[in-house]
Formats: structure tokens, C-alpha cells, sequence
């Protein structure tokens, strides 16, 4: 690391990242739980991925904060509760939730660019996730035809 890298900022921004997906575990937990009508198989098993891979990501992220020295959050991002179950506004939601998520990780790869190789890789790569996570979402949202 180069003298110049504000560890404390990246620390604050990691923190952000893990209740964001802490909050993203929560978040398709529920929506798994209910979905309802024909399509209910395929949907619960691909909301219960999402809610698996953002306890990863929230793990991998608090691994970062104790390696560089900082203290996890025991707090989680905002719970959104629209009671709207309709699988297009679950979609929707699941959309805006996945974009504060990109936006953390940009905020950590221009905190860490150049400074944090590690970071920095671990930034891109969870955009890379992220962003594939809001392509699959808005093919999901598109009407067919």
C-alpha cells in the first residue's frame, strides 16, 4: 500500500457494503418467501441464490474490514417493505437495491485505485457481479417479443 491510501475511508465504505448486503440477504429471503403462482419454483430458487451469494459477499467484505484493521458493522442497509409481491415490483425493488450495491463498490475501487491492489480487484470484481446481476434483472423485467 502506498502511504497515500486512507484506510479508515475504505474501511467506512466496506462497512457500507456489508450491511448493504447484509440487508440483501434479508431482502430475497423474503421475497423467496412469497413468491407465489406458476412460476414460483424457478423464482424462489434464484432469489434464494441471491440472498446466498450477498451473505458472501457481506462475509468477504467484513474479512476486508478486519484485515485492514477496522471493526464490522453489526448494523444492515435499509429494508425497503412496499408490500408489493407482485414479481415485477419484487424485480424493481431487487434493481434499486442492486444499484446502491454498484454504487459502494465504485466508491471502494476509486478509494482503493492504485493504492490497494487487492481492493481494487476485489472492487472490480464485485462490479462485475453486481452489474451482471442488474443485466439479468432487467432481461427479467422485459416483455418477451
Amino acid at each position: 500500500m502506498t502511504q497515500n491510501f486512507d484506510q479508515n475511508a475504505a474501511v467506512s465504505i466496506l462497512n457500507r457494503i456489508l450491511e448493504l448486503e447484509l440487508a440483501g440477504v434479508v431482502r430475497y429471503t423474503h421475497y423467496a418467501l412469497m413468491v407465489y403462482g406458476y412460476n414460483r419454483i424457478p423464482i424462489v430458487s434464484w432469489l434464494n441464490a441471491q440472498a446466498d451469494e450477498s451473505l458472501l459477499h457481506a462475509r468477504q467484505a467484513g474479512e476486508l474490514i478486519t484485515s485492514l484493521g477496522g471493526h464490522p458493522s453489526l448494523g444492515i442497509g435499509p429494508l425497503l417493505e412496499t408490500h408489493q409481491h407482485d414479481i415485477g415490483d419484487i424485480l424493481r425493488e431487487s434493481l434499486a437495491h442492486e444499484g446502491e450495491a454498484l454504487k459502494a463498490y465504485y466508491e471502494l475501487l476509486d478509494c482503493a485505485r492504485d493504492r490497494d491492489v487487492r481492493l481494487e480487484e476485489y472492487a472490480r470484481a464485485q462490479i462485475a457481479a453486481e452489474q451482471t446481476h442488474v443485466d439479468d434483472v432487467n432481461k427479467m423485467l422485459r416483455v418477451p417479443g
